[in-house]
């Protein structure tokens, strides 16, 4: 394989925490969290992809293939308790 279709594999590895990662953020910023504006967009997209980037890395590593729904789950549910904690989920009402 060469360097250019290792670029690709990766890339396509990690498509899914490079979109939803900035998504669930901006759906936050939308009005959708109170107090999720506070916080640098650039930081909180970072945290999000890197966490499910850390996913999807684990699940190709455990079931020895990418694209399975656990991962997935996995990734939705990672993702989504990152940006609650650090928009301090726990204290919004």
């Amino acid at each position: 394989m060469g360097p250019l279709e290792l670029i690709n594999h990766l890339v396509n590895l990690l498509a899914p925490a490079l979109v939803l990662g900035p998504f669930v953020d901006l759906a936050a910023r939308a009005g959708l969290v109170p107090g999720s504006r506070r916080r640098r967009w650039w930081l909180q997209w970072l945290l999000n992809i890197a966490a499910g980037a850390a996913v999807l890395v684990a699940g190709f590593i455990l079931t020895g293939q990418d694209g399975k729904m656990i991962t997935y789950l996995a990734l939705i549910l990672v993702i989504a308790t990152v940006q609650w904690l650090s928009g301090r989920g726990w204290r919004a009402s």
